[in-house]
């Protein structure tokens, strides 16, 4: 039940708590006259000072601490709660605190990423992962990815950066204004893309390698508009997603598939975090093609198998079987951008 505060209370018992309140009998009960005159309120200027901190107090308390529906914690997938300000941003997302509260787990931006991954804060556990990964967490592939490595795609039919970008917003119409998170996304080249398109409230840069994120973050610094824009830089595993299931309007996938330790277990997380209508986008390089010669075939199989190199019907049958329809794609020579819906 409601108490009331003790300017409310009767008078009788606030200023005079020793006298027993007036019978309706009493000679002295006093006779209530009620005047046309407008009521005013006086209040004493230090109650005033002290109700106002008061509720400012209790506003940037709730502007500090605010449960966020966007990251979850990657061991359990409960929502985190976020302390710090609002936003998703660069300088928001470093000057915030992240907390699961089933897990008791923290997590925080000690570096220029948020770092989701199940590992983050261990300090005895090293994992190794296979070569294809570990090579993308060198500082120098990381600084020489857009600088000559990614434009030897072309080589194999990849029609350059411009034109996939222009490829994959078609592909994205369904997703406008919504959330957009880019995996594997290596030193942004297509987060930055998407966050200056203004055509999402927010762009998560999303890899598992931290140099990657480091060279995105010094991209972006180099451009004014990308510092004011709502894109993120995280840290994670794409077999483990640090998003509620059905949280995620859009999630891109720029030359990365064939690089997953598990393409299936990855773009079953996809599915998982992707809401209803909801659009998954990706590129990469094809094993063979339909028009690939049979006797070519085996000698191009033995020569990828160091990385996870797809054919056109594997890819379309891991979408459907991760729950995604509509599965649509464009081929040329050994680029293939593919894009599936979330029902």
């Amino acid at each position: 039940m409601a108490i009331a505060p003790p300017y409310l209370r009767p008078l009788h018992k606030s200023l005079f708590p020793k006298y027993p309140s007036f019978s309706h009998a009493s000679p002295f009960r006093p006779s209530l006259h009620f005047s046309s005159r407008p009521f005013r309120l006086t209040v004493r200027a230090s109650s005033a000072v002290a109700l106002e901190q008061d509720l400012r107090t209790q506003a940037t308390q709730q502007n500090q601490t605010v449960e966020t529906e966007l990251f979850s914690c990657p061991v359990c997938y409960e929502p985190l709660i976020r302390k710090g300000p609002p936003g998703l941003n660069l300088d928001t997302i470093y000057r915030s605190g992240f907390k699961c509260k089933k897990c008791n787990k923290s997590y925080s931006s000690k570096d220029v990423f948020l770092d989701l991954t199940v590992t983050a804060g261990l300090r005895n556990y090293t994992e190794v992962k296979p070569v294809r990964t570990e090579l993308f967490r060198s500082p120098l592939v990381s600084f020489l990815y857009e600088r000559g490595w990614r434009q030897n795609f072309n080589l194999s039919g990849f029609p350059g950066a411009d034109e996939e970008f222009r490829m994959a917003q078609e592909y994205f119409k369904p997703a406008e204004g919504g959330t957009l998170v880019d995996v594997s996304c290596g030193s942004g080249l297509f987060s930055r893309k998407f966050a200056k398109s203004g055509t999402y409230s927010g762009v998560i840069a999303l890899d598992f390698s931290e140099n990657m994120l480091r060279q995105c973050n010094d991209f972006i610094k180099q451009d004014a508009s990308l510092l004011a824009s709502n894109i993120a830089l995280v840290r994670a595993d794409v077999s483990r997603l640090p998003f509620s299931s059905g949280s995620i309007d859009a999630v891109h996938a720029g030359a990365a598939l064939h690089c997953w330790p598990s393409p299936s277990n990855a773009i079953a997380e996809i599915s998982r975090i992707l809401r209803s209508g909801g659009v998954f986008v990706g590129s990469t390089f094809l094993r063979y093609t339909s028009s690939t010669p049979w006797i070519i075939r085996p000698f191009r199989e033995r020569v990828m198998q160091s990385y996870n190199y797809l054919t056109e019907e594997e890819i379309e049958e891991v979408c459907t079987n991760s729950g995604l329809t509509n599965f649509s794609k464009k081929v040329q020579r050994s680029f293939i951008m593919f894009s599936a819906q979330k029902p």
